[in-house]
């Protein structure tokens, strides 16, 4: 399984004080050199952590991969045609949510999904639906040509008890082997940490995960490269 690290945060701290510190590209480097295997980043379209500089001077450093999270919205779409990212990951957008919540609403937008999907791909672009582990909208992601779906765990995440937290698993690994099933390439993420990673690893249809904020906390404590390095473990199984 890959790990991707989900850098925003460092630019949420940035951000807090203004300046140019704690600086995302910086970190970039960092989980790079730690064994991560690409860079997430959220170009949100009020620009609350990561800005456009940001981007494009990720791209120019970035030697693994570069997924730029996005809503499918004209702005961010002009600018991701500019940097060109291995990968878009098309998400929902609400600004006054803390972080992203729930999936994107594939069968309410498969026309409009269709021709940016297209548009991404006649540019060489990757592209990704971060979507809930539900049937329909798995059979959705398949109909509007995406390469691959992010599905999104934050139910299992957060769930209270462990018998809840035990359904989303059944939820997820069955809604990862139907995505499968596809031919879509699967990857999962939202709330993961160090704990409930686990069982997730152990699904061998998910061939990804993205994991920002717990590492970003840990590394609070630890130091970046640390925190990385553990996470890489658990993911990798080494």
């Amino acid at each position: 399984m890959r790990l991707c690290v989900n850098i925003d945060h460092v630019a949420t701290l940035r951000n807090a004080r203004g300046g140019s510190i704690p600086d995302p590209v910086e970190a970039a480097q960092i989980v790079e050199s730690a064994g991560a295997d690409g860079i997430v980043c959220h170009l949100r379209e009020d620009r609350r952590h990561i800005k456009d500089s940001d981007v494009f001077k990720l791209r120019k450093i970035i030697t693994t991969k570069l997924d730029l999270e996005m809503a499918p919205i004209p702005e961010i779409v002009k600018i991701a045609m500019k940097v060109k990212p291995d990968l878009v990951t098309l998400v929902p957008e609400k600004r006054e949510e803390l972080t992203t919540e729930g999936g994107l609403n594939v069968i309410s937008m498969k026309k409009y999904l269709k021709k940016i999907i297209r548009k991404f791909h006649n540019k060489g672009i990757t592209v990704s639906l971060f979507i809930q582990p539900v049937r329909d909208q798995i059979e959705a992601a398949k109909e509007v040509g995406t390469d691959m779906i992010e599905l999104h765990t934050g139910d299992y995440a957060n769930a209270p008890t462990s018998r809840q937290k035990r359904r989303y698993l059944v939820i997820i690994n069955q809604m990862a082997k139907l995505a499968k099933s596809f031919d879509l390439i699967v990857n999962a993420g939202h709330g993961l940490d160090y704990t409930n990673i686990k069982p997730i690893v152990a699904m061998k249809e998910i061939e990804e995960v993205s994991i920002g904020h717990a590492i970003i906390a840990k590394a609070v404590f630890t130091g970046l490269e640390e925190a990385v390095k553990e996470m890489v473990r658990l993911v990798k199984k080494v």
